[in-house]
């Protein structure tokens, strides 16, 4: 009987987990850009099974579907700790360029923060230039990290390898802006579109896993 009980505890196990990996739907395939769009320049490829980031400043948007009260898990990695990528979430409309993308959405930060001034608002996990870091778990160039955004209807909540990062909900403070480059201020959308950045010529960031989970 006892052998018994333990093989249903293990079946049990492998059912439940299976069920909890189901969940996730994954947006990158592992093979090519299938569901994906270029927009503006640079382009991502794959290679050896991972999205690269190549040239830019450009994005990939995940064009099928808005998002919203959803979980999206994201592992990347960084080939210096100057490379700069991001995630877009709340895009409202399908940008015609990168820069529509940064001012129409939100850009959760890639970026160790090391080139810039104020980097405590450009770095990893942060909405750029919006939110200060509530703390900075990015590992080291070469290793990959997890992040994970979740859109609790107007509130976005990003832990970058199990650490709290960013909480923020529309309406809350946000410096002033003071450079060109930087987001539009104003409210995002509880729906919207997502994508990935593809930055410049001098970084290279790769993605081994764009998944969803709804949170309904």
């Amino acid at each position: 009987m006892k052998t018994r009980n333990t093989l249903f505890l293990l079946v049990f196990l492998l059912v439940l987990n299976s069920c909890q990996d189901q969940e996730w739907q994954q947006l990158f395939n592992g093979k090519d850009l299938t569901g994906w769009e270029q927009v503006g320049p640079g382009e991502f490829v794959v290679e050896d099974g991972l999205l690269k980031t190549v040239g830019g400043m450009g994005m990939i948007l995940y064009p099928a579907e808005k998002f919203s009260d959803v979980v999206f898990k994201v592992v990347f990695k960084v080939e210096d700790n100057d490379c700069n990528s991001g995630v877009f979430i709340r895009l409202p409309e399908k940008p015609a360029d990168a820069m529509a993308a940064v001012n129409a959405g939100y850009e959760v930060q890639i970026d160790n923060g090391t080139r810039h001034v104020g980097g405590e608002y450009h770095c990893s996990g942060v909405l750029y230039s919006l939110t200060k870091a509530q703390a900075h778990p990015q590992n080291k160039a070469g290793e990959w990290n997890t992040m994970e955004i979740q859109l609790e209807g107007l509130r976005t909540i990003v832990h970058l390898n199990g650490i709290l990062v960013t909480d923020y909900t529309e309406g809350e403070e946000v410096p002033a802006k003071t450079r060109d480059f930087e987001p539009d201020r104003g409210p995002r959308p509880a729906s919207g579109y997502m994508g990935l950045q593809n930055h410049d010529e001098l970084s290279t960031v790769y993605f081994k896993e764009v998944a969803v989970k709804s949170l309904r």
